[in-house]
Parts: structure tokens; C-alpha cells; sequence
């Protein structure tokens, strides 16, 4: 019998022919059903590498403006933007007005489902404008299907106020789409194990293209040394240890050394190896780093001379 064409066209909202009948399998077997969905994903996102990289160049020229890169989404989407944004500030030492989550319902929808919240436009619309957005900001909106009125709602009024725009989502992208935002990425994983539960494979691929966007936005504008988040702030032990385990191997100090230097610089690593390598006080330091972007690399091409 020939397969029926889908009732709607959004590949989120396709029944997986693969999962059909995963409601008769056994653990083992559900299991690895979802696993082999799951190895679509990461091939998924590496079609879209260009225009991920776009999204990196738009949100290290935010930066560099003085801007914020803002996240909007609905449901699963926002939290993950959310989520993004708020693991900016402990990672890579940022203030937390620079990267930002939007979700439709607000906060009390991070934790509870807020029905229709997507629905209407007007209201993501109103929430660009309490967040005053303006021409040096990027706002990323988060659908993975496509079509959510929340987060377009949000990018019109983004785009209306001067801000550079892009859009995530799961499913083909609709021309109008292309032509409305400055970028539009589209991993297509395909439907979904359980139909329509996004939060599953799109929310993956939602994750690691987040996460691609964020890091390597933070590493063009200096917050990595090497492959080391050195911009964080030690405010737990935990990031103690890590800021002075960095000292230790970076600069080959022992670990009374790398706590001495680490305190002097008001527990910020970046300024304490700027410190080290200038010879500098925390001020005169911090005005190094400014002065070169706050890249590390410059600082050490200055010194060596190259």
C-alpha cells in the first residue's frame, strides 16, 4: 500500500516510518532505536556549519559594538536559549545583560509549560521591546518547526528597531524566511522518535548549534587562551581550583604562586596572566587588555616583539 503524504509538511511534525512500532519493543530496543535517531543529528548540524558561522560573526560584531546577543524561544527552544545564555557569565566571566534568553510565558515557563504563550505574536513582539532592543544588538530567534508567532513576532520587531536578525529551526526554512533574516540556520534531523516531541533530535541539534554560536563568539573576542577559558571568575571552589590549576600550567608557577597571583588580580585570570606577562599592576594590566580586545595572544606578540 502506498504511504500516505503527510498531513503537514513541517519535517517536525512527520511520523517516523523507523519508529513505528517502537510502543512493542523492549527496553534494550527502545534504546537503541533512539540512539540510531540520535547519529542523525551532529551530520544534521554540519550541513549548516556557513551559516553558523555567520551567526559567530554577527554576534562577535554585537560584542565588539557593545551589543548583546539575545535568544528567543518558545517552550523546549527558550529554555535552551535561556539555558545558553545563562551559563555565559560562570564560563567565560561576562556580564549577564550580554547574552540573553527570551521565553515566551516568561520565567515561571522555564519551569511549567505556559500554554498559548507561543501563540501570539504582539507579545514577542513587546518583549524585544522591554528588553530595548537596539542596532547593535542580534537577536536569535529558536522554532524548531518553523512557525512559531512568538519568536517571529520578537525578529520583526528586532529588525524593526535596527537590530541584525537570525532564526534556528528543524524543518525546510520558507523563502520568505531567507529573505526577512540576516541568517537562517536549518538542520534538518528528520521526525522525530516519539512525532512531534522536539525535544528530542531538534532539541539536540538546537543544543550544539547554541553552544557552537556562544563558544566560538567568546573565543573570537579573546575570552579563550588557547583551548582555556581564562576570562572566568574564580567565585567557588571549584572555579578557584580551575583558575589556579591555569595559572599553574600557563605560566609554570606553583600553586602559593598561582593563588598569590590570582588574589592580586581580584580572582580573574585573564587580568592575573596579563599581570604576570607585563609586569604590570591589576590596573595598568586591565588597561593592557583593553587596549588589545581583550585578546592574551596580542599581549604576547607585543612582548616577544613578533
Amino acid at each position: 500500500m502506498p504511504r500516505k503524504p503527510p498531513l503537514d509538511a513541517r519535517l517536525t511534525e512527520q511520523r517516523n516510518p523507523a519508529t513505528a512500532q517502537i510502543d512493542q519493543l523492549s527496553a534494550l530496543e527502545v534504546v537503541r532505536v533512539i540512539n540510531a535517531e540520535d547519529q542523525r543529528v551532529a551530520p544534521a548540524v554540519g550541513t549548516q556549519l556557513p551559516q553558523i558561522a555567520r551567526a559567530v560573526e554577527l554576534a562577535e560584531a554585537a560584542f565588539r559594538a557593545g551589543g548583546r546577543l539575545i535568544y528567543v524561544g518558545a517552550g523546549t527552544s527558550g529554555r535552551l536559549g535561556v539555558l545558553d545564555a545563562s551559563e555565559m557569565p560562570p564560563t567565560y566571566g561576562t556580564d549577564p545583560r550580554m547574552v540573553q534568553g527570551i521565553i515566551a510565558g516568561g520565567y515561571e515557563a522555564l519551569l511549567k509549560a505556559k500554554e498559548g504563550a507561543e501563540d501570539r505574536e504582539e507579545e514577542g513582539a513587546a518583549s524585544v521591546d522591554e528588553a530595548d532592543v537596539g542596532a547593535a544588538d542580534f537577536v536569535f530567534g529558536i522554532a524548531t518547526s518553523g512557525t512559531t508567532p512568538f519568536v517571529h513576532g520578537a525578529l520583526k520587531r528586532a529588525g524593526e528597531r535596527g537590530a541584525r536578525t537570525g532564526f534556528l529551526l528543524c524543518t525546510t526554512p520558507q523563502p520568505w524566511m531567507v529573505q526577512a533574516y540576516d541568517v537562517v540556520v536549518a538542520p534538518l534531523v528528520g521526525p522525530e522518535v516519539v512525532t512531534g516531541s522536539t525535544r528530542m533530535k531538534a532539541g539536540t541539534a538546537t543544543k550544539m548549534v547554541l553552544n557552537t554560536i556562544s563558544t566560538a563568539a567568546m573565543i573570537r573576542i579573546g575570552k579563550v587562551f588557547g583551548n582555556l577559558m581564562v576570562d572566568l571568575r574564580a567565585t567557588n571552589v571549584k572555579l578557584r581550583d580551575r583558575s589556579e590549576r591555569i595559572l599553574m600550567d600557563v605560566l609554570d608557577l606553583d600553586r602559593g604562586a598561582a593563588r598569590e597571583l590570582l588574589a592580586a588580580s581580584g580572582g580573574r585570570v585573564k587580568t592575573a596572566l596579563a599581570m604576570h606577562w607585563t609586569g604590570a599592576g591589576r590596573d595598568a594590566a586591565e588597561r593592557t587588555l583593553a587596549r588589545t580586545g581583550g585578546r592574551l595572544g596580542d599581549i604576547l606578540k607585543g612582548r616577544d616583539g613578533v
